[in-house]
């Protein structure tokens, strides 16, 4: 099967620091290679991908440089979009092409978000709902 593929989803820009701030973490980065995090005074073990992540976002800051964070979101081909919707692909293509399933393009090719099959399965166990 396929991989799914990843759109980027929410973005948001955060702007360089200035030269003390960032000097002072550059100092702090380069003289330990331990990571705490306090979240309202409170000690918080992260997970590796969440702390390589945080390092790798202090350390562009630590540079000088502006960042941008952004979900990944995932998007499904039609034929992963059919089975998680246990319908046929013909079924599926039907349902994108009159827009009751949104689908988003990448050249040719359709790619569905599973939030979007998710609502049409819901949409479907309550028809009273689309009465509105």
């Amino acid at each position: 099967m396929a991989t799914p593929t990843s759109a980027l989803g929410k973005v948001r820009t955060f702007e360089a620091l200035d030269e003390k701030t960032t000097a002072r973490l550059r100092r702090a980065l380069a003289e330990s290679s331990d990571t705490t995090v306090f979240v309202n005074g409170t000690a918080l073990q992260i997970p590796k991908d969440a702390h390589d992540a945080l390092i790798e976002v202090l350390s562009r800051f630590a540079a000088g440089d502006s960042v941008t964070i952004g979900t990944a979101e995932l998007l499904l081909n039609t034929s992963q979009a059919a089975q998680m919707a246990g319908i046929s692909n013909s079924y599926l293509r039907k349902l994108a092409d009159s827009g009751i399933i949104p689908v988003e393009y990448r050249g040719t090719h359709r790619r569905i978000r599973p939030s979007a099959i998710q609502a049409w399965l819901d949409s479907r166990e309550n028809p009273s709902s689309k009465a509105d």
